[in-house]
C-alpha cells in the first residue's frame, strides 16, 4: 500500500517517496513532506536546467544554485526556468 503524505508543493495528500532522496535531515524532510509526483517533476525540471543552461555539476556554485532552485520548486515558490522555455498548453 502506498504511503500518503501531505505534499508541501501541492498542498494535498499524495503518495510519498519510497525512500529519502538524500541522507540526513534534508532527505528526511523531503521524504516526510514532498510527494512522489512533486519529486519526479523536480527531477525532470532539474535535468532541463542542467541541459539548457549547460550547468557544470563539478562546480560547487552550480550545486548550490540547484539546491536553491529545488527548495523553491518544492515549496511552490517562484523558480528559474530554462531560457526560452514555454510551458506546454494545458488541455
Amino acid at each position: 500500500m502506498a504511503r500518503l503524505i501531505f505534499c508541501r508543493k501541492y498542498k494535498q495528500e499524495l503518495e510519498g517517496l519510497d525512500l529519502p532522496p538524500y541522507p540526513g535531515a534534508k532527505g528526511q524532510d523531503i521524504f516526510d513532506n514532498v510527494s512522489k509526483k512533486a519529486w519526479q517533476e523536480w527531477m525532470a525540471h532539474q535535468t532541463m536546467l542542467i541541459n539548457e543552461k549547460r550547468l557544470n555539476m563539478m562546480d560547487m556554485g552550480t550545486r548550490v544554485y540547484l539546491n536553491e532552485q529545488m527548495l523553491k520548486f518544492l515549496s511552490g515558490d517562484e523558480y528559474d526556468q530554462a531560457d526560452g522555455y514555454v510551458p506546454p498548453p494545458k488541455a
